[in-house]
Formats: structure tokens, sequence, C-alpha cells
């Protein structure tokens, strides 16, 4: 039996409802899943409303955007994922609010750089072309395929709205200890989400990441990804062996937004056991 324990829902940037991903968690005979939404909780919060099927475990989550710590800068996406929270903890409903309010005050200013480029959208036509959810780049990627000012996401991306691109615009991140502390005192788990994404400079300068991680109060590793080779899988599991950090894994499961990404398989060639969700939840 198979987990899944990195899903977007339409709470943030997945195409698929909770509803949604409930009925194809079933269809695909999944263990175990995880909705971990950007910033937010209303995923899980809404799946958990709506029932969970006997034949699924679930784990409430959320994904963190924050900041490495200051010796250790990486070009690439720092996150951090929490699971088995309480949705109901006062702080950790604060801190989300205001990063989801970051998110929100940048989108305009995307749509401005966009615009000096000649490519005109308004945030009115993303929002109907889209639906409700957490508008992000993205949505705005899809509609930027919509009009045909480029010919996929992926190319949106990498010409315009990524990391370095000329219309990519920072967020606020809250520091990575107060996100791990905010995790740990919501009841859950945090752990460092797909490790081969900080594009960090040497392979060693990881490890030290993750031990000063840990002090934080770190308690696992996303060693289960689609991006992670099998070198790099076991790479990640002997690191976690040796300072006595939890394995979990997930596909990163966005939907139509990322359509080469399938729920429980990746790209179809990915694996993720059962023991990883028991021993996730054994630790508590």
């Amino acid at each position: 039996m198979k987990v899944d324990l990195h899903i977007h829902s339409t709470a943030s940037d997945g195409s698929l409802s909770p509803a949604e991903i409930l009925t194809l968690a079933q269809d695909l005979n999944l263990g175990a899943i995880a909705i971990t939404d950007h910033d937010t909780i209303d995923g899980s919060k809404e799946a958990i409303a709506l029932g969970i099927p006997p034949s699924i475990q679930f784990l409430t989550g959320v994904e963190i955007s924050a900041s490495p710590p200051p010796s250790f800068p990486c070009s690439g996406s720092f996150h951090l994922l929490g699971y088995s929270i309480n949705l109901n903890d006062p702080a950790l409903n604060n801190i989300l609010s205001l990063l989801q309010e970051s998110r929100k005050n940048r989108n305009p200013k995307i749509l401005t750089l966009l615009s000096n480029m000649g490519i005109r959208l308004s945030l009115e036509e993303i929002r109907s072309g889209v639906g409700e959810c957490q508008l992000g780049r993205p949505h705005i990627a899809q509609i930027m395929v919509k009009r045909g000012y480029v010919q996929s996401i992926d190319e949106a991306f990498e010409r315009y709205l990524g990391r370095g691109r000329p219309a990519y615009v920072d967020k606020y991140r809250i520091d990575c200890n107060r996100a791990i502390e905010i995790i740990t005192k919501a009841g859950g788990i945090p752990v460092l989400a797909h490790p081969v994404l900080l594009q960090m400079e040497h392979v060693e300068m990881l490890e030290d990441l993750v031990i000063t991680l840990k002090k934080m109060g770190l308690k696992g590793i996303e060693v289960y990804y689609p991006e992670h080779t099998l070198d790099l899988v076991s790479h990640y599991i002997g690191m976690a062996h040796r300072h006595n950090l939890l394995i979990t894994g997930g596909t990163d499961f966005h939907g139509a937004i990322k359509p080469e990404i399938k729920m429980g398989s990746g790209k179809g060639d990915l694996s993720i056991p059962y023991a990883v969700y028991e021993e996730l939840i054994s630790s508590q």
C-alpha cells in the first residue's frame, strides 16, 4: 500500500478541490495522504469537514515558505512541511494569515512587471479563469498560456516568473527557526521539504544545514520526491539515519498545474511505502 504526503489543493495552487483529492486517493488505493497547501491549512480543514473515507488515513498538513539560516544561502525553494498539526492553533493560524496576505500583495506587483513587458493581464481575469483559490504565480502562468503569451506553465516560469526572471517578485518568509517552533507548538512534526530544490552549492552544506535545523527542532526529511534520483534517495536516507530524523515522502501533486506529476506515483516511478506514514504517526 502506497502513500502520498505532499499534495496541494485549490486552497493554494492545486487544481483539485479537497473533495476531488479524497476521491482520487480512493481510486488510486492510497493508504494515507496529507494535504500540504502553501501557507494555508484551509485544504486540510475542508477535507476533514467533508469526512475522510474510512479506507484512507489522513494527516493534517501545511507547507510553509521560510527563510534558511543566514549561514546557509540557497538559490532554490526553502520550505518546511508540518504534519499532524492542530488546525485550530492560534499562533499557526495567525502566521499563516500573514503569509497569505503577503502572497496576495505580491500578485499585483507581478502583473505590473508583466504589463511593462507587453503582457497585460488583470487579477479579475485570473480569478475568473481559475476560480476560488489562493492566487499565485502558477495561476498567472495558466492565464499566460491561455492567452498565448507562452506555450506552457514551465515556459512562463523559465522566461518570466521564476526566481531571477524579469517578472519575479520575492515574498515575505518567516525565519526557519520560527516556522519550526510554530509547527511544533501546534502539535506538529516539522520536516524539510524537497532538499534537491534547495539548489545548495555543495552536498556537504546540506548535511550541515540539516544538523543546524535539527538543533532548532526539525524532525524529518522529505526523502521520496519525484525529482530525487535513486542515488539522492539513498543519500538522504543515510543522512536521516545518521541524525535520527524521520523519513517522509510525497509527489508534490498540483493536478493540472503540474500535469506530469501524478498523485501517488509522481512521474510514474515513485512508490512511497505505507511504513513511512506509520513511523511518522508513531513518533508523536
